[in-house]
């Protein structure tokens, strides 16, 4: 069978890889067509348009690009129907891919989508355009199932996390060959992972770095954001004793011995490693006030929210300061505390579900295929 897939991040390369990795376990024969990136590529089939030709982000990038937009939804719809798949599976994405969706449905294609859009955090009212477009959704996070099912009607299945999949899969390093990799001082490694936006990691890293002189028996590194520049980061550091490294931010969550993250999926990743966290926020004050109106979360970490208490500790906005950020990494360096936020990550992952869910996920597309 034939099956076209949009992923438009890097996230959504990976976790739409490991998908087409399953659906060729069920489906040996399927040829694969797709929007997405490298790790796609290496799985097999034809590669139509990168994602780092669709990294529009924010209001004002949107309106500056949106003729390149408005072109791309064109060309992806003749993409398809030129295609003709048996399926069409969406990745997270959803500002291109609900569009797309509402196309496909008319066109009376089968609309998979994997990686539902965080509805639930803001713009809830895209609950009508989903019912009305997509045929199966697969959802990543428990307490979406319900709030897809209970509140909204709408049935979807819930196949669990594909970053335990992403994480238990690959090689792990040890600390000693972290450090000789990057001729790093012989201590235990603090991790600092400030976001991979420029706008966020100016808000978040100096902040974070202002602790580093303070543990002296420890060495800080930071996770650099695919995209950005060494020297974008150079004069914020400045000459503070810390590495920086790129490409390898699983490698530092292998080896870290704590982590300061700032908010996104990082907080998730981090807890899978079982690496003892901070999570960190601070926008711009007009910016936080428009999301406090339009997200009705009590948590902005996935940790938190998941396990619908705090796990670990959030330092927003305000709160998110020196003296807050000390007395927290203090915390995660106590033997007592470690244990207790430990105890917290095994009980994420059981709620999550374990790893499966790119074979979950393929299975059920295969046998949705069969029967029609």
């Amino acid at each position: 069978m034939k099956y076209y897939l949009i992923a438009g991040e890097a996230s959504g390369d990976l976790h739409a890889s490991n998908l087409m990795r399953a659906i060729l376990k069920e489906d040996p024969k399927a040829e694969f067509r797709f929007w997405g990136g490298d790790l796609m590529q290496d799985v097999g089939g034809t590669l139509v348009k990168h994602y780092k030709e669709l990294a529009f982000m924010g209001f004002i990038e949107v309106l500056a690009n949106l003729r390149t937009i408005l072109s791309n939804i064109s060309f992806c719809k003749k993409d398809i129907l030129a295609f003709n798949p048996d399926a069409i599976i969406f990745i997270d994405y959803p500002g291109f891919n609900l569009r797309i969706a509402k196309w496909a449905k008319k066109q009376g294609f089968a609309t998979h989508y994997y990686i539902s859009p965080q509805i639930w955090a803001w713009k809830e009212g895209r609950i009508k355009g989903i019912k009305q477009s997509v045929d199966e959704m697969y959802v990543i996070l428990p307490f979406e199932k319900s709030f897809y099912e209970d509140k909204h009607n709408f049935p979807v299945h819930f196949v669990g996390n594909p970053l335990i999949d992403a994480i238990a899969n690959r090689e792990g390093i040890s600390l000693a060959a972290f450090q000789e990799k990057h001729k790093l001082p012989n201590k235990p490694i603090i991790a600092i992972i400030p976001g991979s936006r420029k706008q966020e990691i100016r808000k978040m890293l100096h902040v974070m770095l202002d602790l580093v002189e303070e543990y002296a028996d420890y060495h800080f590194v930071i996770a650099g954001a695919p995209g950005q520049d060494p020297e974008f980061y150079a004069a914020t550091i400045g000459n503070k004793p810390v590495s920086l490294v790129f490409g390898e931010t699983y490698n530092l969550m292998d080896v870290a011995h704590a982590a300061l993250v700032t908010s996104g999926t990082a907080t998730l990743e981090t807890a899978l490693f079982k690496v003892p966290e901070v999570v960190c926020y601070k926008g711009s004050y007009i910016s936080y006030l428009i999301a406090k109106q339009v997200i009705k979360l009590e948590y902005i970490s996935l940790v938190n929210l998941i396990m619908d208490k705090e796990a670990v500790t959030e330092l927003i906005q305000g709160d998110f300061n020196i003296k807050n950020l000390r007395t927290e990494l203090n915390k995660l360096l106590d033997p007592k505390f470690r244990n207790k936020i430990k105890e917290d990550y095994d009980r994420l992952e059981r709620v999550l579900g374990g790893e499966g869910a790119s074979a979950n996920t393929a299975k059920l597309i295969v046998e949705s295929l069969k029967k029609i």
